[in-house]
């Protein structure tokens, strides 16, 4: 399909900057294909499910994976930006470097120290080039493996706010606790699941007592995942692959559900990837553990989810492609512009949309 097709006009004062408080305070556009769209807030969500529902939510926790470091090569230095996206072992991880012109292939990176004379090897950090791909992505090697690499990224590394939000105020500590969602467990997310910023342990309490059962999988969301597609076409986009598991206990729980008459309630678009990644042809859902790179656009034929609450996206963006195949173009291009218009706050800080599947 034309990428073009989903693009749209965003004004910059929709973009939101922080999240409202308390989370659940969000507003939500309630949006059913066959009858049309409901403005109602997060809270009320108890009141849109059904007893007997299933959440799934993407337990995955944000890390510090903005580093900044100096290339070293002979006599020469350059500053360098790192954002980690994806770990390929216990101490290499694939990136986006800035600028990448600046990086060759066996290039040494040092975080932490400006001078190799003075640096302390508890505070100092190495990496070596090890592959250079398109778009800015580079492979790393680091002086560290396992839980010291981890203990050193957590040291020196930055929380990875979206450039939208970056871009306009520096990162502090309020984001530290804003941009993790509060059931947050499993480390190795570079971008938080935002659709599930919104929730509190007030609204989970209603929703236990309205019937609503809950079950974690993991994905951790790649840098990528978020990225506006430069291709005219979509078949010439490539996703970046990300890690998730959906464990055997959670994979019975869900058929168990829907079997009774459940739906099966995707919070994000990360979670909905990864059923959908696990789920057989016949909609039974698997244990799954391994890379996905699923890209979904119309024309999909979705076999695990039946409900999506997700956030506003990005214009041209794989996720705005998404919510088009799960409740139509046409329907989620009005709600967009009906979103628009009505003062809903966009993307990663912002309000919330529940859609039901065309």
């Amino acid at each position: 399909m034309r990428v073009d097709l989903f693009d749209f006009d965003l004004p910059e004062t929709s973009i939101a900057l922080r999240p409202v408080e308390p989370r659940d305070a969000a507003r939500m556009l309630v949006v059913r294909p066959a009858s049309g769209l409901e403005d109602r807030i997060v809270r009320d969500l108890p009141d849109l499910l059904q007893p007997g529902d299933v959440l799934v939510l993407n337990d995955t926790k944000v890390i510090p994976s903005r580093l900044y470091g100096l290339r070293v090569r002979e006599e020469t230095a350059a500053r360098v930006e790192i954002m980690l996206h994806k770990r390929e072992g216990a101490d290499r991880w694939r990136a986006f470097a800035r600028p990448a012109k600046k990086l060759n292939v066996g290039d040494r990176i040092r975080f932490g120290e400006d001078s190799e004379s003075t640096a302390c090897e508890l505070v100092r950090l190495d990496a070596e080039v090890e592959e250079k791909g398109e778009g800015g992505d580079v492979a790393l090697r680091f002086s560290f493996a396992g839980a010291f690499l981890d203990e050193a990224i957590a040291r020196l590394g930055e929380l990875p706010l979206p450039p939208y939000i970056a871009g306009k105020r520096p990162t502090d500590d309020k984001d530290l606790a804003d941009y993790q969602t509060v059931y947050a467990k499993d480390e190795g997310a570079v971008a938080a699941p935002t659709a599930g910023l919104h929730f509190t342990d007030d609204l989970f309490r209603r929703l236990d007592n309205r019937g609503v059962t809950r079950h974690f999988v993991t994905l951790h969301v790649g840098a990528g995942t978020f990225l506006p597609v430069k291709a005219e076409d979509t078949e010439e986009h490539r996703m970046h692959a990300e890690w998730g598991s959906v464990s055997e206990e959670t994979a019975h729980a869900l058929n168990e559900a829907r079997a009774r008459g459940g739906r099966v309630v995707a919070v994000g678009t990360t979670s909905l990837r990864l059923l959908e990644s696990a789920a057989q042809e016949d909609g039974t859902i698997a244990p799954f553990s391994g890379d996905t790179a699923i890209f979904i656009t119309p024309g999909y034929r979705f076999k695990a989810v039946d409900v999506l609450m997700t956030n506003f996206h990005l214009p041209r963006s794989t996720l705005f492609m998404l919510v088009s195949a799960f409740a139509g173009l046409d329907c989620m291009g009005a709600a967009y512009a009906h979103a628009i218009e009505a003062g809903y706050r966009f993307y990663s800080y912002g309000d919330a949309s529940l859609l039901f599947r065309r």
